[in-house]
């Protein structure tokens, strides 16, 4: 329960601290940045509880990157 509980308030804060970004920049800055925790929950899977790294979860990793790095990239260049 200490858990759930736990989740719902970085969930919350997550929100916040992404509608702020919104305010301070534009969204084509924020939203690349806020698609990456994808990622960055991959990473911390395999650091921190042992997930295994198969081909699917690298190709998804992979995409997702490749994904964030068009949504990124600067428009005319």
């Amino acid at each position: 329960m200490l858990f759930l509980l736990l989740s719902g308030v970085a969930t919350r804060l997550s929100w916040l601290f992404y509608y702020r970004a919104l305010r301070m920049a534009p969204a084509s800055m924020v939203a690349p940045i806020d698609k990456l925790s994808v990622v960055f929950a991959i990473v911390l899977a395999m650091v921190f509880l042992g997930e295994p790294l198969t081909l699917r979860l690298a190709a998804g990793a992979a995409l997702g990157v490749a994904g964030i790095l068009v949504l990124a990239w600067p428009v005319g260049t």
